[in-house]
């Protein structure tokens, strides 16, 4: 089964991000150094990098059942945000988002976030996890609020580029498991 290209909640459309969305995901949240402080990936400094995630995106819906979604506001389809599903087999994936500043405290992200989750088992996936940084605990709480178990620690498991290039972080880790019938 492949994912659809695109989710409604209540207040968003998860969708397939598309090349017309390079310049308002660089400018409302890629390129953010306080959005992006607490992500596995470098602040954009250009276009051209934001283009390479798309890039990356397009590879992975090519490749697997689904990949990453732009979030955006129902009411005006303004991009506010990332999430999605990064598979690492065709059983297990990882996921989490990334918000814009002015989406910050309105629920956002447990709404996407939740939406991801419901759609996992639908693809196979019986095994969705995620970390976060030890320290960003909005982030831990949200995963909690979507029914992710946090499972522990993993020292010096992650690079925080915005933190600390080249040093590996210690993170929290969730998930949550989808049991498949008969199983």
């Amino acid at each position: 089964m492949r994912a659809p290209t695109a989710i409604e909640t209540a207040r968003l459309v998860l969708r397939r991000p598309h090349d017309e969305d390079v310049e308002a995901m660089f400018e409302r949240y890629a390129s953010d150094p306080e959005v992006t402080r607490f992500v596995g990936w470098p602040t954009h400094e250009s276009l051209e990098h934001t283009r390479t995630f798309l890039n990356f995106a397009r590879a992975e819906w090519d490749r697997w059942p689904a990949g990453p979604y732009v979030i955006a506001s129902r009411d005006d389809e303004t991009i506010v945000g990332s999430t999605g599903l990064a598979f690492e087999t065709s059983y297990r994936a990882a996921t989490g988002y990334v918000l814009s500043r002015s989406a910050w405290g309105r629920g956002y992200a447990t709404e996407a976030l939740g939406a991801v989750a419901a759609l996992a088992p639908a693809l196979g996936v019986q095994r969705l996890y995620a970390v976060c940084h030890v320290d960003h605990l909005a982030s831990a709480h949200v995963l909690e609020k979507c029914g992710f178990l946090r499972e522990g620690t993993l020292r010096g498991y992650a690079e925080f580029p915005n933190l600390a290039p080249g040093v590996a972080a210690d993170v929290l880790c969730y998930a949550r498991v989808f049991r498949q019938a008969g199983l």
